[in-house]
């Protein structure tokens, strides 16, 4: 979601009068962020079909006809010149409604692997636009570009000489001291329980030598804040958590020094700007796509990695083992800073305009 909205706020520097429309799930978490940010938002019926039983596929295959439907009534009402698509089960009907009445389609990959949906539609796609060389292997030649991750811009100012006054800032912001070490935690806007569980078991431990933002998730939110009043005042004041956070997600990673979270594809992108170290927790739920995300940051030395089921046995060494070491987190924040990409934005409009201009 982050991407495309980074994206439309490119174009709309580039086009005056640019009239943009957001498709998106019934009943998604995205519809309020995307009306946010002042974009109509059309919600359409859609359903996944992975995993599922025979009478739940039967079903997910009625919805996403109705969404297709739906999709079709849409285009032709609005009339796009171009549509552009980040992937997911939603993105299905209307990138084959597009494709039905002679729009250019665009495709960004986030990810570093396409999931099912995207190497579904990448058949019916002009071109596919991708964060990493890595991801180009999966699709036919030619199809791809690789324009890198579109970030907030807010983020860059964690990089370069900026850093040294973007970072006391945020922590300002958040109410953190610049006396202690910085070490966020999270797992995605629902959370990730293992995580939560491996950071809390310690967080005596962890309080003592950083402060740490963790950003539980709605699902575990309750009773990790009630581990938060078990805490001896003292390093209550070390420990700031949050169920999610959206204005103060951006200070949140410039205020960090070293964070834990899954290995989602905003990793590729985000830590990067931002300068920000990190021990990656691939999602065991996710297939690969996770797997390679953390590894496209781990190989240069941006990263580490450490196994969901590993959390127990080996996070609290790992963290301790680079929160206490300025000059290895150094280091990994240089090597994660040499993958930002910060152009990222602009080469994605210009593909889009380009295809709602010339077509394909």
């Amino acid at each position: 979601m982050y991407p495309a909205l980074t994206a439309v706020a490119e174009l709309r520097q580039r086009c005056d009068g640019l009239d943009v429309r957001w498709i998106g799930s019934s009943g998604g978490l995205e519809q309020p962020l995307i009306e946010r940010a002042g974009i109509p938002f059309d919600p359409i019926p859609a359903l996944g079909l992975r995993g599922k039983s025979l009478l739940a596929t039967l079903h997910g295959l009625w919805t996403l006809g109705r969404g297709y439907r739906r999709s079709r009534q849409l285009i032709e009402r609005f009339g796009p010149d171009a549509l552009f698509v980040t992937g997911g089960y939603v993105s299905v009907p209307v990138t084959l409604a597009a494709w039905r009445a002679g729009i250019p389609v665009l495709i960004y990959l986030p990810d570093i692997e396409p999931g099912l949906a995207i190497k579904f539609l990448a058949r019916f796609a002009d071109g596919v636009a991708v964060s990493a060389p890595e991801a180009q292997s999966f699709f036919k030649p030619g199809l791809t570009v690789v324009t890198g991750y579109p970030v907030r811009p807010e983020l860059f100012a964690g990089s370069g000489e900026r850093s040294t006054e973007a970072r006391p800032a945020a922590r300002r912001r958040l109410g953190l001291s610049d006396e202690l070490p910085v070490l966020l935690v999270f797992g995605g806007s629902r959370g990730a329980r293992s995580i939560n569980r491996a950071l809390t078991d310690y967080l005596e431990a962890y309080l003592e030598v950083c402060q740490v933002i963790h950003i539980s998730g709605t699902l575990d939110a309750d009773w990790v804040q009630t581990r938060r009043t078990e805490l001896p005042s003292p390093l209550q004041d070390r420990y700031h958590h949050a169920p999610y956070l959206h204005e103060d997600m951006v200070a949140a990673l410039l205020a960090a020094d070293l964070v834990v979270s899954r290995a989602g594809a905003s990793v590729i992108g985000e830590y990067p700007a931002a300068g920000l170290p990190a021990i990656l927790v691939p999602g065991p739920f996710a297939g690969a796509h996770q797997a390679l995300n953390a590894a496209y940051l781990a190989r240069p030395g941006a990263a580490l990695v450490v196994e969901d089921a590993d959390l127990d046995r080996l996070l609290k060494d790992t963290v301790f083992a680079l929160i206490t070491n300025k000059e290895k987190l150094q280091l990994m924040r240089q090597a994660t800073q040499r993958l930002a990409q910060p152009e990222a934005a602009a080469r994605l409009a210009r593909e889009i305009l380009r295809m709602g201009t010339h077509g394909t």
